[in-house]
């Protein structure tokens, strides 16, 4: 007898399944995100934890004419798998496959492309909103993450949906608790009361009743609420969320997908906003992501029995230096302290954590609190380090700008996931900070050309007191270079050239030096001789070595793993026009303006021409076009 699964290829499959077939279902749907996550990585923890939800959800729910939001998106495995997705699903974060999150492109079932925490709550606000405006019928359910509600963005969203008073539901899966045997048949018990039609109906007539009395009113309806909020307030830990206008259901056990479906379809036509949560286990049904959810929240290939890794990293990553390189600062200098956005492990801090206690601050996923609090330690003397993924960084924008960079206050940023990151597609990659972050005042900006060469810039921040000043590096293992035990601080605004040649300059940042590098060697193969300058700093330039440089060999050629509009070789045309230079040929050499797929970096950077034989032949050309001019005069 074949799989549930393969007769499910949209979830009016699912509704037509006799309900004993459902706990099967999810079974195979847990092997089925498992066997395809071993072989190529992804978000499985997540997924895991929600796939009785998901049934439940897509069971009860009419999508997409009803609108299912996923914050963040990555617990979405099992809504593409039920969603006309099952075929295609073995292409998960392949190139030219699907996504890993949410895509409104790639089907009409993922109502919003999602990638960021937070968002979920708003967006279905907005939705709610306009389906009213239009005098259309459907519900707006957005799923949300217990961590996500530690963003601001969510609590906006939720204090604009209580006052509203939209007809919306937001489940809050909550995975961070365990629920007991006594506390569950309790809390199925409440919510089968509060869901229950007949309780609906009697507490809305008693309230109508108890105004109409002329003896006692609304004083008495007054008194009455106040009672009945202090009795429930003992039971329900929902009163936070009532007192937002929502009405609180739950907790329900997440993985009990009849009982999900019992209150689900109870409340489908319960008016107004709805929050209803529920208790799931983040890596449910696979034994390694149980016990560590956080090493499988995104995780590479692995052994699917023992849940190790099947490509182990061949050189120390990025990460790595950065955490090892600043616990052993912080080992010497006690004013040193460490932020981060509820990514410990994603950043490299785990180690800090560990060995400083008292002196990390992980502030949830609020990355605009994690800079003003920065702003603030920075304020009273305090270093503090606050390590952010680039694409991450661009939600506190205003916070690096207002109250970093505008009181020149030394935070020291540390911009992890820079450039192309992969399989995690475009909301993943960090490819705008070198433009955004260069635009400040007072801010240095610098990248390093490897590992040891992160050591020291960090080295170079913590010791940097003059201001705010950022490092970004790429996500992954180094190139695997020597170490230095003890790195040197570099000079601020200082880059280096790592071979001389006379007919074109090789300008490079970050991790496209090593690239550089490789097209030099090219280059000299056919008889061009390249100079390769790692210029380390996106601001402040290294004004004498470029000019230099350009003067030099008339021929200017930059790359970087960042978009063109507004970065590194942006600065430095502003710079050799700002000099007068006019009579030097430049290349930008760059991302393109446009929002990059997901796929192997390798294929990334391909298609985007960051290749050594791409940038080799467009040097090429600029040298001939150079030498033509040069000719001629």
């Amino acid at each position: 007898m074949g799989r549930i699964l393969d007769r499910i290829d949209q979830p009016a499959d699912l509704k037509a399944l006799p309900e004993d077939e459902l706990e099967p279902l999810a079974e195979e749907l847990r092997q089925e995100i498992v066997r395809v996550v071993s072989k190529y990585g992804g978000h499985l923890a997540p997924s895991l934890g929600v796939i009785e939800l998901t049934l439940a959800l897509h069971r009860v729910f009419d999508s997409p004419t009803d609108k299912i939001i996923w914050d963040v998106g990555h617990q979405s495995y099992a809504h593409k798998l039920l969603t006309g997705r099952r075929e295609s699903f073995e292409t998960l974060r392949q190139y030219g496959g699907i996504a890993g999150f949410p895509r409104r492109e790639e089907s009409p079932h993922d109502a919003f492309n999602t990638g960021h925490a937070s968002t979920s709550i708003s967006a279905a606000l907005g939705m709610a909103c306009a389906r009213d405006l239009l005098e259309e019928d459907f519900r707006v359910i957005a799923v949300i993450g217990d961590g996500s509600l530690t963003a601001g963005l969510a609590f906006e969203g939720l204090n604009q949906a209580g006052h509203l008073k939209k007809n919306l539901m937001v489940v809050v899966n909550d995975n961070r608790m365990s629920i007991s045997k006594n506390v569950g048949a309790l809390s199925q018990y409440l919510t089968r009361l509060l869901t229950a039609p007949t309780y609906q109906r009697l507490e809305s007539e008693v309230w109508d009743i108890m105004g109409k009395i002329p003896a006692v009113g609304e004083r008495t309806r007054e008194l009455t609420s106040r009672a009945l909020e202090g009795l429930r307030g003992i039971f329900v830990p929902g009163i936070l969320f009532e007192e937002l206008g929502f009405k609180y259901f739950g907790p329900i056990d997440g993985h009990d997908v009849e009982l999900l479906i019992r209150a689900f379809e109870r409340l489908k036509h319960t008016e107004g906003p709805l929050l209803v949560h529920v208790i799931t286990t983040k890596g449910k049904g696979f034994a390694p992501a149980e016990e560590d959810a956080s090493r499988f929240h995104g995780i590479g290939a692995f052994d699917k029995t023992t849940g190790t890794l099947t490509k182990q990293p061949t050189a120390i990553s990025y990460t790595e230096v950065f955490g090892r390189t600043l616990v052993s600062l912080a080992e010497d200098d006690e004013k040193i302290v460490a932020v981060t956005a509820a990514m410990p492990a994603g950043t490299g801090l785990v180690h800090f954590a560990k060995h400083f206690p008292d002196r990390f601050f992980d502030v949830g996923i609020a990355e605009q609190h994690a800079v003003t609090f920065g702003a603030g330690l920075a304020a009273q003397g305090v270093k503090p380090v606050v390590a952010l993924y680039s694409s991450f960084a661009q939600r506190a924008y205003d916070q690096i700008i207002h109250d970093v960079c505008l009181q020149n206050l030394p935070v020291r940023f540390m911009i992890d996931r820079g450039g192309v990151v992969g399989d995690d597609g475009p909301t993943h990659h960090g490819v705008f900070d070198l433009s955004f972050l260069r635009a400040v005042p007072n801010l240095v900006l610098m990248a390093p050309k490897d590992e040891n060469e992160l050591g020291s810039m960090v080295r170079t921040a913590v010791a940097h007191d003059e201001g705010p000043i950022a490092v970004r590096y790429p996500r992954g293992a180094g190139r695997g270079v020597r170490m230095d035990f003890d790195p040197p601080v570099v000079p601020i605004g200082r880059g280096e050239r790592l071979r001389e040649g006379t007919d074109v300059s090789l300008i490079a940042i970050g991790s496209m030096v090593q690239v550089a590098e490789e097209v030099a060697e090219k280059l000299a193969a056919d008889g061009i001789e390249a100079s390769v300058v790692n210029a380390r700093f996106v601001k402040p330039l290294d004004r004498d070595l470029i000019v230099e440089e350009a003067s030099r060999t008339g021929a200017v050629v930059t790359i970087e793993e960042n978009v063109a509009m507004g970065g590194f070789g942006s600065a430095v045309m502003e710079l050799l026009q700002a000099e007068g230079i006019d009579d030097v040929r430049t290349r930008i050499v760059a991302l393109p303006d446009e929002f990059i797929t997901h796929g192997s970096r390798g294929r990334l950077l391909e298609d985007c021409g960051l290749t050594v034989e791409r940038i080799a032949a467009r040097a090429a050309d600029l040298v001939a076009r150079s030498r033509v001019v040069r000719g001629g005069s």
